[in-house]
């Protein structure tokens, strides 16, 4: 059976983007991980990602579902991502943080999925038993 890796907005961005700096990280590691798992998003995700775009139409053909399986955010995760989210907030976090992250990172760690992301510390700090897929 092969294992599910959640892939971050910022990886999918990078590459749909073709993001100077991190478009070649970016598209290796997606390529990589799509020849050995199932690559997923989120409605987190999905909503992330689709800000560029016009339209609903451009998005599904950008992220295919033949590539792209589109996973349910779990209300177990909707729960640890609101605890995280106040841990953030007690430790001083600033309150413009983005709540996504949170959604995202509980939603890979409820489901034992792996996250592909670039953008791994505060995946680190508040899901240190998260497996992460991210430049070191």
């Amino acid at each position: 059976m092969r294992n599910f890796v959640l892939v971050d907005s910022n990886v999918l961005l990078d590459v749909l983007e073709e993001d100077l700096e991190w478009y070649g990280w970016s598209s290796e590691h997606l390529s990589q991980c799509a020849e050995h798992s199932i690559l997923a998003v989120n409605p987190v995700i999905y909503s992330e990602v689709s800000i560029g775009f016009n339209r609903i139409e451009e998005l599904e053909e950008a992220l295919p579902v033949e590539l792209f399986q589109r996973l349910r955010l779990p209300w177990e995760a909707c729960f640890l991502a609101g605890k995280s989210f106040l841990k953030y907030r007690k430790s001083g976090g600033n309150r413009c943080s983005p709540l996504p992250d949170f959604f995202i990172g509980a939603h890979a760690m409820v489901e034992g999925m792996t996250l592909l992301t670039r953008d791994a510390a505060r995946y680190r700090t508040y899901f240190p038993k998260l497996n992460l897929i991210s430049p070191s």
